[in-house]
């Protein structure tokens, strides 16, 4: 094998110990060469000037005493500083491969699978000490990303049974002629394929949110103008189920930076949300304000409210109240999840109150002023 191909396939530490030697004997090379062309010239015009142009045989035997007493007094001291070099660069070399090493034992378990693989700090300085956090890091956000996609499989597989299950009822039963195709029917099948594709875009808003993959396109944005859109897009659904929808908007708000799409889509979110859970004669509110560092806009309704136990729990992703009641109502259960998440990424935050079951429920955003 030539030295080439030895050097290539060499470990860390042997590479590291090679150069280190290789820089001691050229600096012993070069104090040597230096000091017999420089050192005996100098010697030699000292003797000059003390008296001895010729060199006699005492001359020389000084000369030689000099030459030997200087090479040999090199050689002992670069040898010493050989040996400390390479006891110095053993110890670094071991202490770096050994990271090196448990960087590539963690990455691998990481490859096969295992997210729990963490690499120690090593003792070694802050550059490595960022190698080592950074990989860890790494991990940690690999390890978040494979459990929000085995949970979203899970949730999505569960989501989809129903409806795709209502599907191939009616299907079935059409086909075998007991159930007619008439337009209710179709109504209903088409409902169901609404349902599933609302639930396909949903899931793939809440996994760009959980993986902060969000894109916002902010511009500055006047809320009382987005209000009123929403509003306005929501009165026929409320009127058609007796729900009373009233506005208490600040007047003037000030401008925020936004993404007026993605705001659009919180209002929507809330207002169906707060629409499907208030029954007829009931009420929606819809309040915004300004407190000096934040826009405020509090959405309250006199629905259905939220027991004590589940406030904790409303903001995750398909977690309903009521599994039954609100699958038959249409919600895909990531309704607040996506709002939630839509206002952290603009910097704001996204809380729900409730008294209990039965007294409402009052949903409050805000956003940060400019």
């Amino acid at each position: 094998m030539s030295l080439r191909e030895r050097t290539r396939t060499a470990g860390l530490g042997t590479r590291l110990l090679v150069s280190q030697g290789m820089v001691v004997l050229v600096v012993l090379a070069t104090i040597l060469i230096v000091t017999e062309v420089v050192g005996l010239a100098l010697f030699r015009e000292h003797m000059v000037m003390a008296g001895h142009e010729n060199p006699d045989e005492e001359a020389t035997h000084v000369e030689e005493a000099f030459r030997s007493a200087i090479t040999l007094a090199l050689v002992l001291a670069l040898g010493a500083a050989l040996v400390a070099a390479l006891v110095a660069s053993l110890y670094l070399t071991r202490r770096v491969a050994h990271l090196v090493q448990g960087v590539a034992e963690a990455a691998s378990t990481i490859a096969a699978g295992d997210y729990g693989a963490r690499v120690r700090p090593p003792a070694l300085g802050p550059e490595f000490e960022v190698l080592a956090d950074s990989f860890n890091q790494m991990a940690r956000r690999l390890a978040d990303v494979e459990t929000t996609r085995r949970q979203m499989l899970g949730d999505l597989a569960h989501e989809m049974r129903t409806p795709i299950a209502t599907l191939d009822a009616y299907l079935e039963s059409t086909q075998t002629g007991v159930t007619a195709l008439d337009p209710p029917t179709v109504d209903m099948l088409r409902g169901q394929t609404q349902r599933l594709a609302r639930l396909a875009e949903d899931i793939s808003t809440v996994s760009r949110i959980e993986e902060h993959h969000l894109n916002l396109a902010c511009e500055p944005v006047q809320l009382p103008g987005l209000i009123e859109q929403a509003l306005t897009a929501h009165e026929a659904a409320y009127a058609a189920k007796g729900v009373r929808l009233a506005t208490v908007v600040e007047q003037p708000l000030p401008t925020v930076s936004a993404d007026p799409d993605r705001l659009g889509q919180v209002m929507t979110n809330l207002l169906n949300n707060a629409l499907r859970h208030t029954p007829a004669g009931g009420r929606v509110t819809l309040e915004a304000r300004s407190t000096g560092e934040r826009v405020v806009v509090t959405l309250s309704d006199s629905g259905d409210g939220i027991p004590a136990q589940a406030l904790d729990h409303v903001l995750e992703r398909f977690y309903r109240v009521d599994t039954a009641r609100d699958r038959q109502r249409g919600g895909s259960g990531v309704g607040l999840t996506i709002a939630h998440g839509i206002i952290r990424a603009h910097g704001g935050n996204l809380t729900i109150t409730s008294p209990g079951r039965g007294f409402g429920t009052t949903v409050t955003w805000w956003l940060p002023n400019p």
